[in-house]
């Protein structure tokens, strides 16, 4: 009983050792790419525009007031566009 488990499981092993998996994108994979990277420029330029407008709201409140409180909308933009880069260096990573 064990020497045939143990012939099985040699027989088994060889045949995994003779696949040759080549890796290759699947039909369609290069419009999804494209739309990826246009999500990816639109996140970008929303980063951008939040990042723009959370200064300004900031030096609104530090002239009006004294106090700028704002600076939270900055950070968060500059988090998200950290996030959208990565999510584009681990696509590009996994498609490649």
């Amino acid at each position: 009983m064990v020497v045939e488990t143990l012939a099985q499981a040699a027989t088994v092993s060889h045949l995994a050792l003779e696949f040759n998996i080549v890796p290759e994108m699947p039909p369609g994979a290069n419009g999804f790419i494209r739309i990826v990277n246009w999500l990816l420029w639109a996140v970008v330029l929303a980063c951008v525009a939040a990042l723009i407008y959370g200064g300004g709201k900031f030096a609104w409140e530090k002239y009006m007031t004294g106090r700028g409180e704002a600076g939270q909308g900055m950070v968060w933009a500059l988090i998200g566009a950290v996030i959208a880069y990565s999510a584009n260096q681990i696509l590009n990573a996994v498609v490649a």
